[in-house]
């Protein structure tokens, strides 16, 4: 079996585009705290793919939901990994390995890290030492910037989130953000903001790692320069296990 995570960034989408005459099934895990832009370009790819994309969802669907889970345990986000990753989609990969009794088989996997992200593609050969591992824009040399090129030249509408300035198309109001990312996020979504910060409050701790709280971060600190975190995918969860 060939299995493609299907992250709705663009780059996960040119490396599925390159590697989906292979492909056996393509899997997207659904977060509510994605924009809604998401679900027509899954939509749009899904036609491009020339193939039925299946929708994987966590019984808790939301971030909130995920970091509130079982108390809080003071965690949100740390060297570990995100509390939210680790249960939105660790939890939800396991179980469809389970259901298809593929847990500790070998399958390969198809991966959208760019010609930029070699060293990303490394670790998760070590992280992921029993699956083969396939990286079509690493393979074909395609940066991430060519990625939104190869998009638009195939008349496939980029995520909003990256037009509204975003570098991934990850949920809105990502733990895994920096206090850049932050304070354009107090901007862009309000109400985002507020939730997130009241969600701290309740679990005890920051999501960022320097300690700050949101409730206390000054609107001008952090820079929105380069990208705040990698696409949102199964990747990030399997460099928290």
């Amino acid at each position: 079996m060939k299995i493609a995570w299907f992250s709705t960034g663009a780059s996960s989408a040119v490396a599925v585009q390159l590697a989906s005459d292979s492909i056996d099934e393509i899997i997207y895990t659904h977060i509510e705290d994605q924009h809604p832009d998401t679900l027509r370009f899954l939509a749009d790819c899904e036609q491009w793919f020339g193939k039925p994309i299946t929708v994987l969802q966590s019984p808790y669907a939301t971030v909130e939901a995920a970091c509130l889970s079982g108390g809080g345990r003071g965690y949100i986000n740390g060297p570990q990994g995100a509390r939210c990753t680790r249960i939105l989609k660790r939890r939800v990969r396991k179980q469809w390995e389970l259901a298809r009794d593929y847990r500790g088989l070998q399958y390969t996997c198809v991966w959208g890290m760019d010609l930029k992200e070699t060293h990303r593609a490394e670790r998760i050969r070590a992280s992921m030492p029993d699956q083969i591992h396939e990286f079509p824009l690493i393979d074909n040399k395609i940066t991430k910037e060519e990625a939104h090129k190869i998009l638009a030249a195939n008349g496939i509408k980029r995520p909003v989130m990256y037009d509204l300035g975003y570098h991934n198309n990850n949920c809105i109001g990502c733990v895994k953000g920096g206090m850049g990312y932050w304070n354009k996020i107090r901007v862009d979504f309000p109400h985002v903001f507020a939730q997130r910060a009241a969600m701290e409050r309740r679990v005890g701790c920051s999501c960022m790692n320097n300690g700050v709280y949101l409730d206390t971060l000054e609107p001008k600190r952090g820079r929105h320069a380069g990208p705040i975190c990698g696409d949102c995918g199964i990747f990030c969860e399997v460099m928290a296990i």
